[in-house]
């Protein structure tokens, strides 16, 4: 008989925040297919596999929100307000990822659409990302 846990667990998530080492940066956003959020606008990001890290998380979820590949992300931090995500209770992790310059994105699976923004001028974020983003842009200032 398998171990059950008599407590209630959270869901974990995992996002992946995409910039470019421009003069003026941009980050890549998806836009949200399925509700919460629907139509607005979020990091490519899902919810975690029994069989992967959070890391793994991160880069399997940008390829199929964006068909974007990369191979190195930097853990910007873990967010875990109790009212993040209206579905339950979500703990995310994020991610850093740089390239060069943007690169031809297709939103796919739950991404409505992907875009590339200017860090200077961003859309409404879904969730908790413009709190991430800052964190994240911070990071970038130090790496």
């Amino acid at each position: 008989m398998p171990y059950t846990y008599k407590y209630p667990r959270p869901a974990v998530t995992a996002d992946c925040i995409v910039i470019t080492k421009e003069t003026e940066p941009k980050v890549l956003l998806i836009q949200r297919g399925n509700e919460p959020y629907k139509g607005c606008w979020a990091f490519p990001g899902g919810f975690m596999d029994m069989d992967e890290t959070t890391e793994q998380c991160a880069i399997r979820e940008l390829e199929e929100e964006t068909e974007l590949v990369v191979s190195h992300v930097q853990q910007v931090g873990a967010y875990s307000k109790v009212d993040r995500d209206p579905r339950g209770r979500t703990i995310t992790v994020a991610y850093l990822a740089l390239i060069d310059s943007p690169v031809p994105i297709k939103g796919q699976d739950d991404a409505a659409s992907a875009q590339w923004f200017p860090l200077s001028t961003l859309p409404p974020l879904a969730f908790d990302h413009a709190e991430i983003m800052r964190d994240a842009v911070k990071l970038l200032s130090v790496i």
